[in-house]
């Protein structure tokens, strides 16, 4: 199985629930880090032509910031599969780049892997907040071809 996972505690009841309903499965515990947001951050990136792109004004800067949040979604993948694998998973840590949606990153790498299920968690979020904000759940339910375990955070059920 797949378990999305950020370091949040949402995402720690998804690995309690996964390891309660998949007891002793192996599990990839995946952190999904934005790449190329180095330009957006810089404090001194200028503007393309249009005025609508960041230009990155020092692209060791960018490399710097995108390598930092790699390592950093390395560390917080890492400590899920330590969560998980004391829940008695056969868990592994992996980080990986979010190019375009983060769910659309988990469900090429499901593909990928030929995961059996994804586990995420849920904020709950409904009505208008939902559809401005998005959901990587509901996401996943409409684009995974596996089975998508959705939990909900403890307020919300």
């Amino acid at each position: 199985m797949l378990i999305a996972y950020d370091g949040s505690d949402l995402a720690k009841g998804a690995v309690r629930s996964a390891a309660e309903l998949f007891p002793g499965s192996a599990a990839l515990v995946v952190t999904v880090w934005e790449s190329g947001l180095g330009a957006m951050v810089a404090p001194s990136a200028g503007w393309d032509a249009a005025g609508a792109v960041p230009v990155p004004s020092d692209p060791e800067l960018v490399t710097e910031i995108d390598n930092a949040r790699e390592q950093h979604a390395e560390v917080v993948a890492d400590q899920g599969a330590r969560l998980a694998r004391s829940l008695g998973l056969d868990a592994e840590p992996h980080a990986i780049p979010d190019e375009v949606h983060v769910a659309d990153a988990i469900v090429d790498l499901a593909a990928e892997r030929d995961i059996a299920a994804v586990v995420v968690g849920s904020h709950g979020i409904t009505g208008l907040r939902s559809h401005l904000l998005g959901s990587t759940s509901r996401q996943l339910l409409a684009r995974c071809r596996r089975p998508v375990v959705v939990v909900r955070a403890e307020d919300s059920r």
